[in-house]
């Protein structure tokens, strides 16, 4: 500033500065429940190839499953309207980084490392990790540590590709989606598969390939609803919705509807 300007003229500069100042800094950006509500939908990312969770009918072309049921619940509750976005498994938790979509639906387990990046509604989904085989297997593979020396297919980016890894002597072979995974395994490709112990059950029921299930080899997961950080009113909106629709049985009656069993709460 200019020396020798009276102290009256001085004093007014500085705050036409930091009037300036204040003003150039930026907003606080509003809360994702906010801008959901201004806009009238929640943007759902799933990965939409994954049955039963989420996939596309082969007779009509449209998304359902157990997630596309879950996001339809929420989203009621929370007065919007839902816009599904279908993304490979690999890339979708970047492109919530990145704010593509508003939350994911779509079996994302709740890990010490997702925690660092993401918020997470409470579990609306519990489920173990479990080994698929081919029907004709005689080898009884109990735990992963007998699978070392051998191929395990896994999702590309999957809390089941990160348990696999973690295995010595395993070889893990990483595919963008089950179908591909489960294809590679009912044609030797593979020795065996990782996958939810939920996606097994109803692939007994539904599936052609001859494949069946396996042990159990891990801990029981945690699914929950993934958003962007510093969201505490949406976090605290979806959260009630979830227990909305737990307290009026439709989030129970969507796992016996899929999974025959109700897994919406921890065993």
């Amino acid at each position: 500033m200019q020396k020798g300007l009276p102290n009256r003229l001085r004093r007014a500069v500085l705050a036409t500065v930091g009037a300036a100042a204040v003003l150039a800094l930026p907003a606080h950006a509003a809360d994702l429940l906010d801008n959901a509500k201004a806009r009238g939908t929640l943007r759902i990312a799933l990965e939409g190839t994954y049955p039963p969770f989420n996939f596309k009918d082969p007779k009509t072309g449209q998304l359902t499953g157990y997630d596309v049921e879950v996001a339809r619940l929420v989203a009621a509750r929370l007065g919007l309207k839902p816009e599904f976005v279908t993304t490979e498994w690999a890339s979708i938790l970047a492109g919530l980084g990145a704010g593509k979509y508003d939350v994911i639906i779509s079996q994302v387990n709740v890990t010490p490392k997702r925690e660092q990046a993401f918020d997470f509604s409470t579990p609306y989904t519990y489920s173990t990790p479990q080994l698929i085989v081919r029907r004709n297997e005689r080898i009884d593979y109990k735990k992963l540590e007998d699978l070392k020396g051998k191929k395990v297919g896994v999702g590309q980016g999957s809390v089941f590709e990160q348990q696999a890894k973690a295995m010595p002597g395993i070889e893990v072979k990483s595919y963008p989606a089950a179908p591909e995974n489960l294809q590679d395994l009912a044609f030797g490709r593979i020795d065996a598969a990782l996958n939810d112990s939920l996606m097994v059950g109803y692939l007994l029921k539904s599936s052609q390939l001859p494949i069946r299930a396996g042990a159990r080899v891990g801990a029981v997961e945690r699914t929950a609803v993934a958003f962007q950080k510093g969201n505490p009113k949406f976090r605290a909106a979806v959260d009630k919705a979830l227990e909305e629709v737990r307290a009026d049985g439709s989030l129970k009656a969507a796992s016996l509807k899929w999974f025959g069993v109700d897994a919406t709460r921890a065993p």
